[in-house]
């Protein structure tokens, strides 16, 4: 345990933010440099203002000079003030808003092609997950907190720099004071800043909990379910549990917070500017004369700046940088996420369909003991029709997931054309697949986008598509026509299975020699399923294609059907083999038939889909 968390936290603090600026810097230099030079104008005039200035006002008062040189020391002083004023100004209207959306967008794309890129085991790991969720949902804000970062740190680095200068010409002793008294507290501050990540961390993890049951009574997907069941008690059980667990999570946290708080401000006013400070300048002035009425104000308002500065940049960064640190961290954890399934030197070729083969294969889920497949040993002929049928769990969607490369087998091998896949580059190997899966989307687009899954579509391809798989509703857009109201209020909301039929018009769109339908007529009437059935026979004539139904109507006119069960293959053949067999894949059928015969009727023919 203690190697994983030294290894997850194994980059500094000042790592951790330069690495996010780099980023950033990347992405809009402009914004990052305007920030920097913000900082300076907006924190060294007045602060050199405060120590010569009014060192200079009274060293003239002091010594009985021209008063004029007073009002052409305050003319200079806010004609600088002015000036830096303009600058600042110029950048916040005119820059810093328009690079900020620059920014927040570069971001947001490097994490989207990051998060488009990772194996789906990525998200069966709970720990990444949170850190993909933060990243994704905490980049704006992490933005806009580097760059404040950034612009007062700069400002306050400058100043220390040029304060500390001047300071020492006039007493030394006093810097001294001061380093010394915010050195003692800093540590203090990294250990707030641990415990303020900690709870961000843990309350990230609390609230997407929460935020579930949020999403419940808002979203229109559960709107029905909610209304006409009596969930709403439970749901609001489990929401106020999960958030009790966050007010739980800041009581853990917030008394030690601010006891740390207490100590280390208290602490350093007390001792530094209560005390040791104000006796060391008492004795100065009025012991030992060696401080002037100019010099005492110059050395006291420098003091307090520099302890200003030094606080920040110590104890305030050691306390609010190491809680960043360690949120970007978790974007760096995100970033450098490696992928098991990496690109074989092979370019797949989109041509006629080769035999695929299925040898010795097993695969177990990452955080399993117990695998999902076990030795599976399969051929599939070139433009042969297989069926997999089983009960949930069975192994089915698994296999076609591991043909398709979204995991890699544990053992064994896949051959396409006595090719291994994983030789295959992974964009070349699953071009040569159309897939329609069990938990299709539809996305925020056109019908026509959402049939190619393209900007740039063949209209006439994509309307035979649709009306291959039945889709008939009359849109006044036609392919036009946006789905979903994300983007457009007027978006059409598509019905269960009008949005079936348009994830399954992906597969006739697609020129490719596989194809794989995971229950491609689950929320199809059996008039609905029978039309598919024979135009996906037309339409896949010359293609290998596998299919995944627990409709065993659907299996008939498969050339051949592997009944699956606990990860292995228990039966195979045709619809007539295994009916004569009598064994699980019979019992299965006859079930399902007297289903029908008792209810549902099967449209006239349905039964005798051939391919």
């Amino acid at each position: 345990m203690k190697t994983s968390e030294k290894k997850k936290d194994g980059h500094s603090i000042f790592s951790n933010i330069f690495f996010f600026i780099g980023i950033m810097f990347k992405i809009s230099p402009v914004l990052v440099i305007g920030e920097c030079l913000s900082g300076v104008f907006g924190t060294l005039p007045t602060r050199l203002i405060a120590v010569l200035g009014v060192k200079y006002v009274t060293d003239v008062i002091e010594n009985g000079g021209d008063r004029r040189k007073i009002i052409y020391g305050i003319v200079l002083i806010a004609a600088v003030l002015l000036v830096t004023e303009l600058l600042t100004w110029f950048f916040r209207e005119f820059v810093w808003n328009v690079e900020r959306e620059k920014l927040i967008k570069g971001l947001n794309t490097k994490f989207f092609n990051k998060a488009r890129q990772l194996d789906l085991e990525a998200y069966d790991d709970p720990h990444f997950y949170n850190s993909f969720i933060l990243a994704v949902e905490s980049s704006a804000g992490q933005i806009q907190w580097i760059l404040n970062m950034v612009e007062r740190y700069i400002g306050e680095l400058v100043s220390l720099a040029a304060i500390s200068t001047v300071l020492l010409t006039v007493d030394p002793i006093c810097l001294v004071i001061i380093i010394a008294s915010v050195a003692v507290f800093t540590p203090i501050g990294r250990k707030i800043g641990t415990l303020q990540s900690e709870r961000r961390i843990e309350n990230n993890k609390y609230h997407r909990r929460a935020d579930y049951f949020a999403r419940i009574f808002y979203l229109q997907d559960y709107a029905k379910e909610v209304r006409m069941n009596n969930i709403r008690p439970l749901l609001n059980e489990r929401y106020n549990d999960a958030a009790d667990d966050v007010i739980g999570n800041q009581k853990k946290y917030v008394a030690k917070i601010d006891f740390y708080y207490f100590i280390q401000e208290g602490g350093l006013q007390i001792i530094s500017f209560m005390f040791l400070l104000p006796l060391y300048l008492g004795y100065c002035v009025l012991v030992s004369k060696t401080l002037s009425a100019g010099d005492f104000v110059a050395a006291f308002n420098g003091a307090s700046m520099i302890a200003s500065s030094f606080s920040f940049l110590t104890i305030f960064v050691a306390r609010t940088f190491s809680e960043q640190a360690k949120i970007i961290e978790k974007y760096r954890e995100f970033l450098a996420r490696k992928n098991k399934i990496l690109d074989g030197e092979h370019i797949a070729q989109s041509g006629a369909p080769e035999e695929i083969e299925f040898k010795n294969v097993s695969f177990t889920y990452p955080g399993n003991s117990e695998p999902t497949l076990k030795n599976i040993n399969i051929t599939l002929k070139p433009g042969e029709k297989i069926a997999l049928v089983g009960y949930n769990g069975a192994g089915k969607t698994t296999l076609t997931n591991l043909l398709l490369r979204l995991y890699d087998v544990t053992d064994g091998e896949i051959l396409i054309g006595g090719r291994d896949i994983r030789e295959e580059t992974i964009e070349s190997h699953r071009n040569r697949f159309a897939a329609v899966f069990q938990d299709f989307q539809i996305f925020a687009a056109s019908l026509g986008e959402n049939v190619a899954l393209d900007t740039d579509f063949d209209c006439a391809r994509a309307a035979d598509a649709l009306s291959r798989c039945g889709f008939t509703k009359k849109l006044a857009d036609g392919l036009d026509t946006e789905l979903l109201r994300e983007f457009n209020d007027s978006g059409v909301m598509l019905s269960g299975g009008e949005s079936q039929k348009v994830a399954v018009s992906r597969a006739f769109y697609k020129k490719c020699p596989y194809v794989i339908m995971d229950e491609p007529s689950a929320n199809l009437d059996p008039v609905a399923e029978y039309n598919l059935n024979r135009a996906m026979a037309e339409a896949a004539e010359n293609k290998t294609v596998v299919f995944i139904s627990h409709r065993l109507s659907t299996t008939r006119g498969a050339d051949r059907i592997y009944v699956m069960e606990n990860g292995e293959i228990v039966e195979n053949g045709t619809h007539d083999e295994l009916m004569n067999l009598n064994g699980k894949y019979a019992y299965m059928f006859n079930l399902q038939a007297e289903k029908y015969r008792k209810g549902d009727r099967m449209p006239e023919g349905a039964a005798e889909v051939k391919r």
